[in-house]
């Protein structure tokens, strides 16, 4: 019997959750049946929870969504209609809701890979924001229009090599498609392991309710390994001479809708069944341990029972023993009694043996491993080992990858070469499973792990705060910043109270600065800084630094009809009237002063309120020249008398 038979998590919640409505009292029913069981719709019947069609049939009670969800629109009308909602959706078909309504958008449609009339698909179409598109065949698949493009998901109980089959096609209809695989792991579990078991059955027996789709899937795989394969909703169903007819192994598996209560009905009916058991106690234990068959490629546990040089023999249950070539251990100190694991290479090698090997079963673990980490989106560990035309062989974790030039870096890689040997993380973009044949990518690594840095940096930014950063290139407008993982703009009239021709000035390349956060665009991913708002303002201190009449140097730095500006410090310019720009009246300013020029000047005046220096150079002078007099005239004596002339 399949260990993973009966409900499934989803649908066990939703049961659960039912039966204790029920028994709260509260006037309650489903919208359309809560899972595929006549036997579960019926208990919830038998206690007051019947299904309804209809919003309008609904009104005033307590409604349970079943666990294949509902659009949108269907919540909207139930509250319209007076009634509580409780929604009992599938987490893994809520998750698909989330993935249609995310990804899809007026110029993104949705292409929805399933039955086109199960309840899930058609609630999760509601969810998309865009056309819906809907398939189950590659050859629908084939007949779409072809499309810039489009996000694809899936129904969570869909066979999962249907899905590969149809996304296979999709990638040459669609240019740019968003891949999302909604099948639920139970699903792709459960189908797995039952077709393991079908194989190894001389009959299979499917429960589960006629109307589930996933039970159907079942069965159809089931069917396709196992042409004695029967569906039933209960034990009464199974015809009387079923397990006679050359059925000595008959395997019991069942859809995810299918209550442990039947299953359990199901197995105690084949366990006494007269023809099946040989004696009183024989058990499931037994019906399993018949289900024994082995075939290539299978894998199997024995004992080692020889150890020759070249040659181990293992036990496995089998009519013959299983032998091992040495080249094909992963362990090469077994002996007697050890138990080890391999896989069957060979049924009979023309003696009666059966062939096994150890290397081939780490090499598919190696490979499953891998697919795994593919479907999960995880990155892995990877050596190059040549350089070949078009790109990279690498080492993935003990299996050959190709990664392709182009893949290597976010730049043009020159020489290939110099890869070799270096490890690195790779992900992995393609996978050909029947050619088993892998592509993966370094460039996405680094493009990920940039922007996930990205989205870090994002979160911890907000405006007017101040972090620590370092320059990173200079232009003519301004500086860039990294601020841990993103760049901000400090442009040129940030990074100096006053006037400069060059960031350079003021910072430098591989400089860490302390800056404040003027503004964020998060859309446009734009960090305006400050520089300057961090530096001492100059007018705050202007009229202390600058009392009225005194006299200090300046530059010239502009112009005007008026007068000059002349910049006492950075940030800091006062204005030398025309009138005061010399000791004898100019017709122009330029008559006195030229543009840069360094003068000494008086201050006259300081409003640090309307930030206004008034100057004078012709003070300047004549303060200083009065100076320079009475100094000369205190060193002279005041009355010289001419010495005598000694003969």
């Amino acid at each position: 019997m399949a260990a993973h038979a009966g409900f499934c998590m989803g649908v066990r919640r939703a049961v659960e959750s039912a039966v204790q409505v029920a028994d709260s009292g509260v006037p309650s029913c489903t919208l359309g049946e809560l899972i595929h069981n006549p036997t579960v719709v019926d208990m919830l019947r038998q206690r007051g929870i019947p299904p309804v069609a209809s919003a309008e049939e609904a009104a005033g009670r307590q409604v349970l969504i079943r666990s294949h969800g509902v659009a949108p629109e269907v919540i909207r009308q139930l509250e319209k209609a007076g009634c509580k909602v409780v929604d009992l959706t599938c987490p893994f078909v809520n998750k698909l809701h989330r993935v249609v309504a995310e990804e899809t958008s007026e110029d993104c449609p949705l292409i929805m890979v399933g039955e086109r009339e199960h309840p899930e698909v058609k609630g999760t179409c509601g969810w998309a924001r865009g056309k819906v598109y809907v398939v189950a065949t590659a050859e629908e698949a084939a007949q779409l229009p072809e499309m810039d493009q489009a996000a694809a998901a899936v129904q969570t109980t869909f066979p999962p090599e249907r899905w590969e089959a149809i996304v296979a096609v999709l990638r040459g209809r669609v240019q740019h498609l968003k891949e999302h695989n909604t099948i639920c792991n139970a699903t792709a579990v459960r189908q797995r392991e039952a077709k393991k078991l079908a194989a190894a059955s001389d009959a299979m027996i499917v429960v589960g309710g006629r109307t589930s789709a996933n039970t159907h899937k079942l069965f159809e795989a089931c069917k396709a390994l196992c042409p004695r394969t029967i569906l039933v909703e209960c034990a009464e169903e199974i015809p009387p001479a079923f397990a006679n007819i050359h059925s000595d192994k008959i395997g019991i598996t069942a859809g995810a809708s299918t209550p442990d209560g039947s299953l359990e009905e199901v197995a105690t009916h084949m366990t006494d069944n007269e023809n099946m058991a040989q004696s009183s106690d024989f058990t499931m234990d037994a019906i399993v341990a018949t289900m024994t068959r082995i075939k290539a490629g299978q894998t199997v546990t024995g004992k080692v029972v020889q150890v020759t040089p070249d040659e181990v023999y293992v036990n496995i249950g089998y009519k013959a023993d299983g032998i091992i070539k040495r080249s094909d251990l992963t362990q090469q100190d077994v002996k007697e009694g050890d138990e080890l694991e391999a896989e069957i290479v060979k049924v009979n090698d023309g003696e009666g043996n059966v062939v096994l090997s150890q290397r081939n079963i780490v090499n598919r673990k190696a490979w499953e491993a891998l697919v795994a980490k593919y479907d999960a989106g995880e990155y892995v560990k990877g050596v190059g080992k040549e350089a070949v035309k078009g790109g990279l062989i690498a080492d993935v974790e003990g299996v050959r990858a190709f990664v392709p030039a182009s893949q290597l870096a976010q730049h043009y890689v020159d020489k290939i070469e110099e890869f070799v040997g270096k490890e690195m993380e790779l992900k992995i973009i393609e996978v050909d499973k029947q050619k088993k044949r892998i592509v993966a990518s370094r460039k996405a690594v680094i493009a990920e792990q940039t922007a996930a840095r990205k989205k870090a940096a994002w979160e911890n930014l907000e405006e007017g705060a101040i972090i620590h950063g370092v320059v990173r290139r200079l232009t003519q407008f301004g500086a860039f910043v990294d601020v841990g993982g993103v760049d901000g703009l400090i442009h040129i009239t940030d990074l100096s109270w006053g006037r400069i021709n060059h960031p350079s000035e003021v910072v430098k390349p591989g400089q860490e600065v302390d800056v404040k956060i003027l503004s964020l665009d998060r859309e446009r991913e734009r960090i305006q800084l400050g520089y300057k708002q961090l530096q001492p303002r100059p007018w705050d201190n202007a009229a202390e630094r600058y009392p009225e009449g005194c006299i200090v140097e300046g530059k010239v730095v502009r112009i005007a009809d008026f007068g000059a500006f002349v910049e006492l410090q950075p940030g800091l310019d006062g204005l030398v009237h025309i009138s005061q720009c010399a000791q004898n009246r100019v017709a122009k300013v330029t008559d006195a002063v030229q543009e840069g020029q360094i003068v000494r000047v008086k201050v006259l005046s300081v409003d640090t309120e309307k930030k206004r220096i008034s100057l004078s150079i012709r003070q300047a002078a004549e303060d200083e020249f009065s100076f320079d007099d009475e100094a000369m005239g205190e060193e002279a004596p005041a009355d010289a008398e001419e010495a005598p002339v000694q003969e």
